[in-house]
């Protein structure tokens, strides 16, 4: 088996690059959201890219390692050029989001954790939260303009540059 290559690269002063394919999967009027379990936000499932592969396998991918189930994979959302801080660091990454279908037989619940898995370091754990402005906002999942959106998912992709702001530059 040949040895992965995500597509990430560093930068001087500790920048990083990254692309980053995530999912929204709807259901019951929830969207599932995921996060490390030592951190204080939440995030759509997803992950980096592989060299050689197109987006919609590294969601395909993704979902398989992180929830265990073949997902399809729908319409593009947003194509995100997201400028943000994290660990410390300062990131240039390039983010595509789809819709994603779930299959029926993982599991749904309202509130509270749904699944959890090792995935690397972090321990992830898996939610579903109402997919309207009001709960995304509440949650704190970046990058923010989703929580905006949610509730009126654009009819054709879109391209957003997205700063939070915090960056040193």
């Amino acid at each position: 088996m040949p040895k992965r290559k995500m597509i990430r690269m560093d930068g001087p002063q500790k920048q990083r690059f990254n692309f980053r394919i995530a999912g929204l999967g709807f259901r019951n009027g929830h969207v599932l959201v995921h996060r490390a379990v030592h951190e204080d936000f939440w995030t759509f499932p997803g992950g980096r890219a592989e060299i050689g592969e197109t987006s919609v396998e590294t969601l395909k991918r993704e979902m398989i390692e992180e929830l265990g189930v073949e997902v399809s994979v729908g319409r593009m959302l947003w194509t995100v050029e997201n400028f943000f801080r994290y660990e410390e660091r300062d990131y240039h990454e390039i983010g595509f989001y789809y819709e994603m279908d779930i299959p029926a037989h993982f599991p749904f619940h309202p509130s509270g954790i749904v699944h959890r898995l090792r995935d690397g370091k972090n321990d992830l754990e898996f939610k579903w939260v109402k997919a309207t402005k009001a709960a995304l906002t509440a949650l704190d999942i970046p990058p923010y303009f989703i929580a905006e959106q949610i509730e009126t998912l654009p009819p054709t992709p879109v391209h957003i540059i997205w700063d939070d702001g915090n960056l040193d530059r």
